[in-house]
């Protein structure tokens, strides 16, 4: 790992707060994962695999606390589900030039920025019914963008929920979250069916990481209002967007 000890301190303290702000929306945390090892100058061929890995479980435990709480919607979920799994599945196996990719990813950041400055209209919208081929298809090109890239596709799912009025907010970070979860894992199989391997310290990172997730979960499904979160959130990810697109 090209990274020394005092900046691998410093992005181990860091990790678990992007995990509790992501979960608390309903996200694996993929992205500002993601983000946070490019700004540590993480080796790119180690990128995916680590944020997909650490996805499965922030993911995961997301799920747990918005599924609970009693805002999940199987119908929302199973189209876009059947869609991205095999989609997810291929993008994995694929890989790209570091060059581009990182400006893949840095685009990709600013959807997630739109996600977290995006202001709902105060108006109540009614809820509409689910087009099951729309979200298939949709489905697909968010699944394979997301094994290719490396992150779960909430930060893209979550938005197009939320504007095609098929759910509530709380309804759309229990669907994404569980939409994370699956596509993660298969993302990370196609990675490992391609021959990568872990880090040595992915462990550790993943159980600093769950430590973050279990409380930004469970007090962002029950406790609190999201919003001031998300605006802290989207700073982060615009400071590493800048960085990828720019340098």
């Amino acid at each position: 790992m090209e990274i020394g000890t005092t900046s691998l301190v410093i992005f181990l303290c860091i990790l678990p707060v992007v995990s509790f702000l992501y979960a608390s929306v309903g996200h694996g945390g993929a992205s500002g994962y993601l983000a946070l090892m490019a700004l540590f100058s993480f080796p790119n061929d180690t990128m995916k695999q680590t944020a997909l890995l650490l996805n499965l479980f922030v993911a995961g435990i997301a799920f747990y606390h918005y599924y609970k709480a009693g805002h999940f919607k199987l119908n929302l979920f199973i189209p876009f589900a059947i869609g991205s799994i095999p989609a997810a599945f291929l993008g994995g196996t694929m890989s790209l030039d570091p060059f581009i990719y990182k400006k893949i990813l840095g685009v990709l950041l600013l959807f997630a920025i739109a996600r977290m400055l995006w202001q709902a209209s105060k108006k109540e919208t009614p809820i509409k019914s689910v087009k099951t081929l729309q979200a298939l298809l949709l489905g697909v090109v968010v699944g394979f963008f997301s094994g290719l890239i490396g992150i779960g596709g909430g930060i893209i799912l979550t938005p197009l929920i939320l504007l095609l009025h098929w759910g509530n907010m709380k309804e759309a970070a229990a669907v994404s979250a569980l939409f994370i979860w699956v596509n993660s894992a298969s993302g990370l199989l196609g990675q490992f069916s391609s021959g990568v391997t872990l880090l040595p310290i992915s462990g550790v990172m993943v159980v600093i990481a769950v430590l973050g997730g279990m409380a930004g979960s469970y007090l962002g499904s029950r406790k609190w209002n999201n919003r001031k979160l998300e605006y802290f959130l989207a700073l982060v990810l615009t400071t590493a967007s800048v960085k990828l697109l720019i340098f």
